[in-house]
C-alpha cells in the first residue's frame, strides 16, 4: 500500500489554512476534471485531488493525518509498502459520520486503512435527531484509547485525556484537550467500545447531549502478548534448568508465581498456567513458551564444566539429520 502525501497532491504547505486548501483543490479539480481535460492521467489526478481534499478540509481527519506523518512515523511492511504505526490515532475524539464529498469507491486503500469505509470510525450510537418540540439531540462522538494490559487486568477508574480537533479563527486545525473519567471493566477486550452517556456533542434547543464511545486498544507490553483471553509469555530458562528440571519464578500481571519446568524440556515447549490470563466469565490462561538461554559471559569454572560435558557426552542433537 502506497503512502499518500495529501499536502503534496494539492500543492500546499502543511500549515495551509482552509481557504488556501480550498483554492488549491478547486484549481486542480478544474484542471483535471475528466469532462474537460485531455491528459491521459486526468481521471487519476482528479481522484487523488478529491481524496486529498476529503481529508484536509475536515479538521478531524486532517488532525489524525497530521499526527500520522509527524516525526517520520510512517512505516513500511515486509513488501516495502506503507503501514500505519500502532496507536497512531489513539486519544483523538471524532464525530460520527461518513464521507462528505465523494463516492466511497473513489478512495484509495491508503484512505480506507486510515478512515474506514464509513468515514472515520463512525460512532456506534445514534446521530443527531430533531424532536417534535424543535430540540435536537447532540451528535455521538468516538475515540480510540490505548490502555496497558494491567488496566484491563485490574479494572477500575482511569482519567483519559482526549484531543478534540477544531478549526481556529485562521482556518488552521488545533487540538483542544479534555479529560474524562472512565470506568474500565475488568477483562475488557481490544475492540470493545465503552459508552459514556451524555459525553458527546451538546444538544440544540434543550436537546440531550450525544454519547461518547471509547474503543479499546492495548499498548504493546514488554512481556506479554494477548491471544484472545490468553496471555503469551516467552520464558527464558538456563540450559541446566531445562535439562534437569527446576521451579522458576514466572511473571504474571498479578505478580510472580512458581512454575515447574519438567526435566528434558526443549526450547519451544509450552507450559500452561490455568486461569492466570485475562479475567472474564471464563478466565484465560498464561502460556509460557520456554527459551533456553546461554550465559552471556563464561567464567573459567563454567567454561571448564561445559568443556567436560563436551568431552564426556555422546549426545548429538543432529543425529536425526543423518550427520
Amino acid at each position: 500500500m502506497e503512502y499518500k502525501d495529501y499536502y503534496k497532491i494539492l500543492g500546499v504547505d502543511r500549515d495551509a489554512d482552509d481557504a488556501t486548501i480550498k483554492r488549491a483543490y478547486r484549481k486542480l479539480a478544474r484542471k483535471y476534471h475528466p469532462d474537460v481535460s485531455n491528459e491521459d492521467d486526468a481521471a487519476e489526478k482528479f481522484r487523488e485531488a478529491n481524496e486529498a481534499y476529503e481529508v484536509l478540509k475536515d479538521p478531524e481527519k486532517r488532525a489524525a493525518y497530521d499526527q500520522l506523518g509527524r516525526g517520520g512515523s510512517a512505516r513500511q511492511d515486509s513488501a516495502g509498502g506503507f503501514q500505519p504505526p500502532p496507536g497512531w490515532d489513539s486519544n483523538f475524539e471524532f464525530r460520527g459520520g461518513g464521507y462528505t464529498g465523494a463516492d466511497a469507491g473513489d478512495f484509495s486503500d491508503f484512505f480506507e486503512s486510515l478512515f474506514g469505509r464509513g468515514g472515520f470510525r463512525a460512532a456506534g450510537g445514534r446521530g443527531p435527531g430533531a424532536s417534535a418540540g424543535g430540540s435536537m439531540r447532540g451528535q455521538d462522538q468516538t475515540a480510540r484509547i490505548a490502555l496497558d494490559l494491567e488496566d484491563a487486568f485490574q479494572g477500575g477508574q482511569k482519567m483519559i485525556s482526549l484531543r478534540v480537533p477544531e478549526t481556529d479563527e485562521h482556518g488552521r486545525v488545533v487540538n483542544r484537550e479534555r479529560t474524562v473519567r472512565v470506568n474500565i471493566p475488568k477483562g475488557v477486550r481490544a475492540g470493545q467500545q465503552l459508552r459514556l452517556t451524555g459525553q458527546g456533542m451538546p444538544g440544540l434547543g434543550g436537546g440531550e447531549a450525544g454519547d461518547l464511545y471509547l474503543e479499546i486498544e492495548f499498548r504493546p507490553h514488554p512481556l506479554f502478548r494477548l491471544d484472545d483471553r490468553n496471555l503469551m509469555l516467552e520464558l527464558p530458562v538456563a540450559p541446566w534448568e531445562a535439562a534437569l528440571g527446576a521451579t522458576v519464578k514466572t511473571p504474571t500481571p498479578a505478580g510472580p508465581v512458581d512454575l515447574k519446568i519438567p526435566a528434558r524440556s526443549n526450547s519451544g515447549r509450552r507450559l500452561r498456567l490455568k486461569g492466570r490470563g485475562m479475567p472474564g466469565k471464563t478466565p484465560g490462561d498464561l502460556i509460557a513458551t520456554l527459551k533456553i538461554v546461554l550465559p552471556e559471559h563464561l567464567d573459567d569454572e563454567t567454561r571448564a564444566l561445559y568443556e567436560r560435558l563436551a568431552r564426556e557426552s555422546d549426545f548429538n542433537p543432529r543425529k536425526k539429520l543423518g550427520v
